[in-house]
């Protein structure tokens, strides 16, 4: 029987939507010269969330970790194929398309914010910037495809996708939730944030 599981740790959520606030931010700011400490310090921000939640894609619980992303290249095809089928198959945690989608934002974050530290100390010329630049237009491009495809998904599952990166929680059978929601993590890393923050703005 179907039942009301939690799904997304604290930490993952804090996560998601910390990098989302600091990515569209530093996005904003990035032609601003009034803005540019700004900017500047959300970059920062974001390399060190990315920082936090790769160490959790291996200890993490188990929707966050890593090991249970379905990369297999013939996977999503298989998933794709059966969203136009109007019999999607349905997965508790990510499915194939989204963990590539969430792998590609973690690659090109790290990406955009090393070259932006680059450009902000003047290493590397012009080239780099460009690089920078080219890297924050290909992950903005991946975000609207991630919102896109967080839509269609919500709709052909008849669950709602962001409901649950909030509070945590989607229907699933019993026993596959994970256990904990690391309400104290979730505050350690909110208070890491603050401190950053403090120390860099």
């Amino acid at each position: 029987m179907k039942t009301r599981i939690l799904v997304w740790d604290i930490p993952t959520r804090l996560f998601h939507w910390l990098l989302a606030g600091s990515f569209v931010g530093a996005f904003l700011t990035a032609e601003s010269e009034m803005f540019r400490d700004v900017h500047v310090v959300l970059g920062y921000t974001t390399l060190g969330l990315i920082g936090f939640r790769l160490l959790w894609g291996i200890v993490g619980t188990r929707y966050a970790r890593f090991s249970g992303f379905t990369l297999r290249p013939a996977k999503v095809v298989a998933y794709l194929k059966s969203l136009l089928t109007g019999a999607p198959q349905h997965y508790v945690g990510h499915n194939p398309a989204g963990s590539w989608v969430i792998v590609g934002l973690l690659v090109l974050g790290v990406l955009t914010g090393a070259t932006g530290y680059a450009t902000y100390n003047e290493i590397g010329g012009e080239w780099l910037e460009d690089l920078h630049e080219g890297a924050a237009n290909t992950m903005l491009a991946l975000v609207v495809v991630h919102v896109l495809g967080v839509l269609v998904s919500s709709l052909l599952h008849r669950e709602n996708l962001v409901r649950a990166m909030i509070n945590g929680y989607k229907t699933g059978e019993p026993g596959q939730g994970v256990g904990r929601a690391h309400w104290l993590l979730g505050a350690g890393l909110l208070t890491s944030m603050a401190v950053l923050w403090s120390v860099i703005r």
